[in-house]
């Protein structure tokens, strides 16, 4: 169960091989540190074998966890013994709290932040939580090395939730100060659905029209296109389920 030193000697897609004496030892990309597990390109077998080749010649201090009886081969983990320090370090942020940190990987469903006081302890902020605004790529919000404050929305499992839209201000908050139901409204096109369309009318604030105003998805497609901007009325509000239903504007 001690920790011991390794020495990689190769790497393929799924993680590094390394030597124990004689015997030839596995540590499987998904047994890696957060600080060296390959965040955010999981999916790309090319990116993440190039991104594993750096670890080939290094030192890593890692934990014996199995034995495969097929291959001979002795399973090792990087992860068993950083989870041991990480719950410590976890142990010292409350939820509230506001940290700085410097995004260390982005994925589809959100953005992996590195903390500044300590760059072992990494949390994740869901792309639900990146901003008020409507987003379908996290990486039209944050990019790889972005510092940026952040608070804890949550702590459970030695896992740290992050969030950046909770540092700003909510559009949602004064929507009835700025619109009102059977007023007129200029607002942009952002994306058709088969439901409707979604439209921006002000930043984080959207509006939907939905396909029955026009019949069927074709005669939406044919009525609105995505990036314009159309006069609309303002049918209902309901800012407590941050919903504002829209009607086309007469010509």
């Amino acid at each position: 169960d001690e920790p011991i030193k390794v020495k990689i000697i190769s790497s393929n897609s799924g993680g590094l091989i390394a030597t124990i004496g004689s015997v030839q030892a596995f540590l499987p990309a998904s047994q890696l540190s957060n600080e060296h597990y390959p965040s955010g390109i999981e999916t790309n077998r090319a990116k993440v074998a190039e991104e594993l080749k750096k670890f080939v010649g290094q030192e890593l201090q890692v934990k014996i966890i199995n034995l495969n009886p097929r291959t001979g081969k002795l399973i090792l983990s990087e992860r068993e013994i950083m989870s041991a320090n990480i719950k410590e370090l976890v142990a010292k942020y409350k939820v509230g709290e506001t940290i700085d940190g410097i995004i260390s990987g982005v994925a589809n469903f959100g953005a992996f932040l590195k903390f500044a006081d300590n760059t072992q302890v990494e949390g994740l902020i869901h792309i639900s939580e990146l901003s008020h605004t409507l987003v379908d790529n996290p990486k039209d919000i944050v990019k790889v090395g972005d510092m940026v404050k952040a608070k804890i929305t949550e702590i459970k499992d030695n896992q740290i939730s992050l969030s950046l839209k909770a540092l700003q201000p909510n559009p949602w908050d004064n929507v009835e100060g700025k619109f009102k139901a059977g007023s007129a409204v200029k607002g942009t096109v952002y994306k058709l659905n088969p439901f409707g369309a979604m439209v921006n009318l002000d930043h984080g604030i959207f509006g939907l029209i939905h396909v029955s105003e026009f019949g069927s998805v074709e005669e939406l497609k044919k009525h609105l296109v995505p990036g314009t901007n159309y006069n609309f009325l303002i049918d209902s509000i309901k800012p407590e389920d941050r919903r504002v239903v829209l009607k086309l504007a007469k010509a």
